[in-house]
């Protein structure tokens, strides 16, 4: 599709802000006024809108897709949202690890237990750790408190926390990336911990790097959409 605009302004909408294309609003996919909670966010995809080429090119549009979706598919369902994305707790990879005695296990210990234990505290829950593959069952009530703190947030929040916990495999990274003191690198670094390793034993693939970072990118985006969504605060790179 050939651009079909030359000004990209941000207005005060009903209910928030929108992007205006010569003065004219956007509607999301779902054919609803596209208006968001921030003018740091809409600010932010006018830049997207701003910065195509002549032929616009749709994955450029990384903020106004994860918008179209808390306002088409998060806001009319929450708690459905929150279901889809509960089962990464139930197999989150921070509580898979190797034998005790691995060196691998190890690393695990050092960069994976601070994060367990910070959200076992915030969140008054206990994460079963299981050594192997072998899927065992976290509580009931921990799965029950993770439910009622994924029901607690906004259509933006969970519209991020649906990227960010299938881009971890682990609800608990997901969750971390949304806090506005998140150190992305170092959570994506744990997410990617097992990768790492094999890299470091074997060697690096440049397929396997690329792919890396263009994941890193995602992650690192679906956290800023939070972010600007929230208080318009800004995130770390994630690369």
């Amino acid at each position: 599709m050939k651009r079909f605009y030359k000004v990209v302004t941000v207005e005060a909408a009903e209910g928030g802000f929108g992007v205006r294309l010569d003065g004219r609003a956007i509607k999301t996919v779902g054919g609803k006024p596209q208006t968001v909670p921030t003018r740091a966010l809409a600010q932010a995809m006018a830049e997207e809108w701003a910065a195509q080429p002549e032929e616009i090119d749709p994955a450029r549009f990384v903020l106004r897709d994860m918008a179209d979706y808390a306002l088409d598919v998060v806001a009319p369902a929450p708690d459905a949202v929150a279901g889809e994305i509960l089962p990464y707790a139930e197999t989150d990879t921070l509580c898979y690890r190797a034998e005790p005695d691995e060196a691998f296990a190890a690393r695990q210990r050092l960069m994976w237990d601070p994060l367990l234990a910070d959200a076992e505290n915030r969140l008054g829950v206990r994460f079963v750790r299981v050594a192997g593959i072998i899927h065992k069952p976290q509580p009931a009530e921990t799965l029950a408190r993770l439910r009622a703190e994924l029901e607690s947030l906004d259509a933006f929040s969970l519209a991020a926390l649906r990227n960010t916990s299938s881009l971890a495999a682990s609800l608990i990274i997901g969750l971390a990336a949304l806090r506005p003191d998140a150190d992305l690198d170092a959570l994506w670094d744990a997410a990617n911990l097992e990768e790492d390793w094999q890299a470091e034993l074997w060697g690096k693939d440049a397929e396997a790097m690329d792919r890396r970072e263009k994941r890193a990118a995602a992650f690192a985006a679906a956290a800023r959409f939070a972010g600007l969504a929230k208080d318009g605060g800004k995130r770390g790179s994630a690369c």
